[in-house]
């Protein structure tokens, strides 16, 4: 079983982490997608705690267990402030591996020199430029019901819906990680509805940062790189990743078969195998 870690991000805000593994093996940092928690991560978790490392996956600001922002800032530079506050109360230099958010997170705070160190960076179906509709996809999925679901049946069909080649769970409880149950007895999603103010508003593919702030930034990357991209993926195009590899010339990239943006829960044997390895490779 994890166990349970608290950091102060910027401006002072509570956030909740699960610590799994050594107590001092060099330290990974997992900053989960928009509109998930720090469980999306838990059998990735699990593999690299087996493996000897100090696993943290972190709920970002408005997510899971951590606190709601009092004024709503979700901003690129707030998440970008959160992620250098927790790798300062950290002692050794992490890996950060980022899916989504918290792979533009990462990307951007490793390139524009506002994290105090990391060793390496991995990013999961994120790239400087995506693709228009499937962050659309992304973006309606999310807006949808607002007003919640009467059952964990429901929001089992919503998941489904969105990600048809994923089986659903049988047992609709685990879900509940994801959610919170009101007081009128309804299921919502676990995260601070405003956190959609801060979503793409222009038919780019943007969402958090612009594209000109992702690519200054992938180009003064200089730690080794990995970008695992779903074969399947509607927002990382294979252009997209080819893209990253000029920006970023000693970056790998790796495509997972059968997997689409969502990789960690579609082929998660693969991608932990894959983490792995890069690290076992470059450091």
């Amino acid at each position: 079983m994890p166990s349970p870690l608290f950091f102060t991000g910027c401006s002072g805000i509570s956030l909740v982490a699960d610590h799994h593994g050594s107590a001092t093996g060099t330290p990974v940092l997992l900053l989960h997608g928009g509109g998930q928690t720090r469980h999306s991560w838990l059998g990735t978790a699990q593999r690299l705690a087996q493996a000897g490392y100090r696993v943290i996956s972190v709920d970002a600001r408005g997510h899971g267990d951590s606190a709601w922002a009092d004024d709503g800032d979700y901003s690129a530079d707030t998440m970008v402030g959160d992620l250098r506050c927790i790798i300062e109360q950290l002692d050794a230099a992490p890996i950060l591996v980022g899916a989504s958010m918290g792979g533009l997170t990462s990307m951007v705070a490793v390139g524009e020199g506002h994290t105090p160190s990391a060793l390496a960076l991995v990013l999961v179906d994120i790239a400087p430029r995506t693709e228009a509709s499937g962050v659309a996809r992304i973006i309606t999925f999310m807006s949808a019901n607002p007003q919640g679901f009467a059952t964990l049946e429901e929001v089992r069909d919503a998941i489904a819906a969105y990600n048809p080649n994923r089986p659903p769970p049988k047992d609709t409880s685990g879900l509940k990680k994801n959610l919170r149950l009101g007081d009128d007895g309804r299921y919502r999603w676990h995260w601070d509805p405003r956190f959609l103010d801060y979503a793409p508003t222009k038919n780019k593919g943007e969402t958090l940062t612009s594209i000109e702030r992702r690519l200054a930034a992938a180009a003064k990357v200089k730690i080794p790189t990995l970008l695992v991209r779903g074969a399947n993926s509607d927002v990382v195009s294979h252009e997209g990743a080819q893209e990253l590899k000029v920006l970023i010339p000693h970056a790998k990239i790796v495509d997972i078969s059968g997997a689409g943006h969502m990789i960690a829960g579609d082929r998660n044997d693969v991608f932990a195998e894959t983490i792995l390895s890069f690290i076992r490779d470059n450091l």
